[in-house]
């Protein structure tokens, strides 16, 4: 995720990836402590910070980096970009740039997985910016009543675009929303792998074994700006470099190498085998076509079909 990440980064100031790009560098224990904790057949959906989390969920690099590229053989055949990940295969259903509208979306998702019987459970994510939206207190509701099978995440990277938590809310622990609606909360240490992991275990069993939704505030950070664009000047170099001692891989790697679990010879064979599946993901994005005109008007209706388009 991070090299990734890093590569994106990098390509954009190219101009070879263009439009809004927004990263997940300094958050990618919040995506593998969560897929440690569900199953493949699970449903993910979440904002436009949506590469890494794409990527854990299992989706290529190379479907991945060729979306971002606007290529053909992206995910959503480069027709979505950054921001609109998808995989129904993964069970991935996206990346939205509209902020907080997933929410709803994912508690319509865990509805139908109740309705069809099975034990699916649902991650639902979105930011501490969208947390403020009206969707959230209305889906909060019926997914109460209703018992869904969800697991709502906040991922708190305490700044919504360039405004503070401090700045927009009285209430800074936003796992406490949930009391008014009597549902399970917990907040976590979103830098830590191992606390994601156990916070969403326990989410997701109470949602497979019926006992309904459970509002998890992750707090994380994120090292870069909001997008591309943000020069992040909204924050001090020192509250910066405090999170970044905090670094979620270096933490990894010293758990690795503090319990003897891989030598550095080992760890140096995986960053080379990252660097040779980030690298050919750039190959086949760069190799790949652009969509034909025709693609316009595809994707439109489920049945392929447009019986009001005249030529």
């Amino acid at each position: 995720m991070r090299k990734f990440e890093e590569k994106s980064g990098q390509l954009y100031g190219m101009q070879k990836i263009r439009g809004f790009c927004h990263l997940y560098i300094g958050q990618e224990a919040v995506a593998a402590g969560t897929m440690s904790a569900i199953r493949p057949d699970d449903n993910m959906i979440t904002a436009y910070r949506d590469h890494a989390l794409a990527i854990a969920k299992g989706m290529t690099a190379n479907e991945c980096m060729a979306e971002l590229y606007g290529k053909i053989t992206g995910c959503t055949k480069g027709k979505g970009g950054s921001m609109h990940f998808f995989s129904k295969e993964k069970r991935f259903f996206g990346g939205h740039g509209i902020v907080g509208a997933q929410i709803g979306l994912g508690a319509g998702i865990a509805f139908a997985e109740q309705y069809q019987g099975t034990d699916r459970a649902t991650i639902c994510m979105f930011g501490d910016g969208a947390a403020r939206q009206g969707m959230l207190h209305e889906v909060f509701n019926m997914a109460v009543l209703w018992k869904l099978p969800v697991v709502f995440v906040c991922e708190n990277n305490h700044y919504a675009m360039g405004t503070s938590l401090e700045r927009t809310s009285k209430v800074l622990d936003i796992y406490r929303l949930a009391d008014g609606y009597d549902m399970p909360a917990d907040s976590v240490d979103g830098m830590s792998c191992e606390e994601v992991h156990k916070g969403m275990e326990r989410a997701v069993r109470r949602a497979r074994e019926g006992g309904g939704p459970t509002f998890l505030e992750i707090k994380t950070y994120r090292f870069r700006g909001h997008s591309m664009s943000d020069p992040a000047k909204y924050r001090t170099k020192e509250e910066l470099e405090d999170y970044k001692e905090k670094d979620p891989i270096n933490q990894v790697l010293n758990t690795l190498t503090s319990n003897n679990w891989a030598t550095e010879e080992e760890i140096e064979v995986i960053n080379n085998r990252v660097k040779d599946i980030v690298d050919e993901s750039v190959r086949f994005a760069e190799e790949s076509p652009y969509p034909n005109d025709d693609e316009l008007y595809k994707d439109i209706y489920s049945d392929d079909t447009y019986p009001y388009i005249v030529d």
